[in-house]
């Protein structure tokens, strides 16, 4: 749980708190849970929303695609993924380095396995949001990536 609060709000103390008011709250309201899930998933469902509320409070902007100017964007370049073995350490240093609104989509779909509608829903914003900041966060990911000299 921890982990996955830590890959939406990108800082221990922060991801702790969150984790911390999601306990609480989970046992809090422990009368309402209905075994229609495992009580794990459940309390993941708690945690990422907590992420998710705690990123809101801070101003994460999400920038509503069908609201802007942009009708059309170019389709991703093909990249060599063979090229792109690299320790896992860049990786997560990569995925640290993210905006909130880019590091959050693509961690709620890569790690937690959410699918796009959902993590619209989660996130409130429209799918077409979601799908325009997974396929900037990827490429701004590919980006940080060849630049190297993260640290």
């Amino acid at each position: 749980m921890y982990n996955t609060s830590l890959r939406i709000v990108n800082n221990t103390g922060d991801a702790e708190d969150v984790l911390q008011e999601s306990f609480t709250d989970a046992f809090g309201s422990i009368a309402t849970f209905q075994y229609k899930s495992t009580f794990g998933a459940w309390l993941k469902k708690i945690v990422i929303n907590k992420s998710i509320n705690y990123l809101r409070k801070r101003k994460m902007d999400f920038i509503d695609m069908e609201k802007t100017n942009v009708h059309h964007l170019p389709e991703e370049e093909s990249l060599d993924e063979k090229e792109l073995q690299l320790k896992v350490e860049e990786v997560k240093k990569a995925v640290k380095a993210l905006p909130n609104g880019y590091r959050t989509v693509l961690s709620l779909y890569l790690f937690e396995g959410y699918d796009q509608e959902e993590i619209a829903e989660i996130l409130r914003v429209s799918h077409a949001t979601v799908r325009t900041q997974y396929m900037r966060a990827k490429q701004k990911l590919i980006s940080l990536i060849k630049q190297g000299g993260l640290s």
